[in-house]
């Protein structure tokens, strides 16, 4: 799912398409019939509008100036996974086109996607990358697959303001579950009225939540086998874990009040107006909670959002990877990388870019220095910082639980099948274990895995 809350930098690649989707590869041999590389590439989803097309219209001229030996066409496309084998079969994908982080590595695996190491390397950025972040893009031989942007990382958000009443130190946010579940109920205990900790529950976002928490306790909602086969795991101990520490908080602590159904919008209507201490989105959450909720982000702290100590423990991550034709020649594959690093990659690292992005956001009353998952290593991104900090708008010290963490977190992608099917079959057992003391966790789970499975398996039929 992804992070309904992201804000697109302006300065950034926010483009449209050109062209109808049509016979979209070039082919091995480039085509055209000149001397040029000829590359399709498919920027963003269907649906251009006019300023969008025009600034992808700019970008496609100024690459073809500084690469005239490449010829660029830029089309519409969205990938989807029931019509990717046909397409790929078919001839029909274009060379550049973008795939989720769900996927990314499982077409790699499958050799599905072209291999980028060599050309990859050759970028002015290779060696500077987040590699929690690139790891998406790696099959298990090592190999780079595409190039990732874009992404989010969940995340704890809190109101610094409400931790002071508390008596609690908003420099010092929780770093386990357990205390969490302490810092909830003395807020629910001090400051009345006041949910200390709430999870969304409806509208599918209950189950990409409860899918987080699953993940940060090193458990899986789905496995895929050796064969590709996807199994649907959500009755595993590590969720029944999670459910467990909710019910506690709500059953026994009574510090998560007493509205159980919030969707994305509404939980960020409940915390811009101090009805919530604490909750689970994505990083860049103040970005939105600032334009349609009107929260004084002095307020705001956000923190890592605690994981266990297993290996398998990982935070949920979205995002997109920009990949290949497995099919494209080598001259195409060069061309294309050439390309996924001017138009996703050189603007993050850009100074006048990213200083135009900072302007543009305060400008418009936006999140400047909202954060988020960086793409690059911590240098990098602290080069960033620095570029915009005479425009930031959150206050450093705020945020500076979050950033100092989020670089040794281990990424973990959303469940890759039915996934928004699988959220939503979750909505109800959150919503259960929230009003229904004696609900069956065991029972409500293996409903999940039942009716979830059963959609899965009939993609194969």
């Amino acid at each position: 799912m992804k992070s309904p809350g992201k804000v697109l930098l302006a300065g950034a690649a926010v483009v449209a398409t050109v062209g109808a989707l049509a016979g979209c590869s070039s082919g091995s041999g480039g085509g055209g019939g000149d001397s040029k590389i000829h590359l399709v590439v498919a920027p963003v989803l269907p649906g251009a509008t006019a300023d969008a097309l025009n600034a992808l219209a700019q970008r496609v001229k100024e690459f073809e100036k500084a690469n005239p030996d490449i010829d660029v066409k830029a089309i519409e496309y969205q990938w989807t996974g029931t019509t990717f084998a046909a397409e790929l079969a078919g001839g029909t994908l274009p060379d550049v086109f973008n795939v989720p982080f769900t996927d990314s590595k499982t077409l790699a695996n499958n050799g599905q996607l072209a291999d980028i190491t060599a050309d990859f390397t050759k970028t002015s950025t290779a060696d500077k990358w987040n590699k929690n972040v690139l790891s998406v893009a790696t099959g298990d031989n090592g190999k780079i697959y595409g190039i990732p942007w874009g992404p989010y990382a969940m995340a704890l958000s809190y109101n610094r303001e409400i931790f002071q009443k508390a008596g609690l130190d908003p420099d010092k946010p929780p770093t386990t579950l357990d205390e969490i579940r302490q810092d909830a109920k003395t807020i629910s205990e001090k400051v009345p009225g006041v949910a200390g900790y709430m999870q969304m529950t409806k509208d599918n976002t209950g189950g990409w939540n409860l899918t987080t928490l699953t993940q940060s306790l090193g458990g899986r909602m789905e496995k895929v086998g050796s064969d590709g086969k996807v199994t649907v795991t959500a009755d595993n101990a590590q969720t029944k874990q999670g459910l467990e520490w909710l019910k506690s908080m709500r059953w026994d602590d009574d510090s998560m009040g007493s509205n159980f159904l919030f969707d994305w919008s509404g939980i960020n209507q409940a915390f811009a107006s101090g009805q919530v201490a604490m909750y689970m989105s994505g990083s860049d959450v103040i970005g939105s909670l600032m334009q349609a909720n009107g929260f004084d982000q002095t307020k705001y702290g956000v923190t890592t959002y605690p994981l266990a100590s297993g290996s398998d423990a990982g935070i949920l991550s979205g995002g997109n990877v920009d990949v290949v034709n497995v099919k494209d020649s080598p001259e195409q594959i060069a061309a294309a990388v050439k390309w996924i690093d001017f138009y996703r990659t050189q603007p993050t690292v850009d100074k006048n870019a990213a200083v135009k992005n900072a302007q543009t956001l305060k400008a418009g009353n936006q999140a400047v220095n909202a954060p988020t998952l960086p793409v690059f290593d911590k240098a990098t991104w602290q080069q960033n910082q620095e570029w915009i900090k005479p425009y930031a708008n959150i206050p450093a010290a705020n945020i500076a639980p979050f950033n100092a963490g989020i670089f040794t977190q281990q990424i973990v992608p959303e469940p890759p099948r039915h996934t928004q099917d699988l959220y939503n079959a979750l909505d109800g057992v959150v919503q259960a274990v929230l009003t229904d003391r004696n609900a069956d966790i065991d029972a409500l789970l293996k409903g999940v895995d039942t009716k979830v499975q059963a959609l899965i398996d009939a993609d194969g039929k």
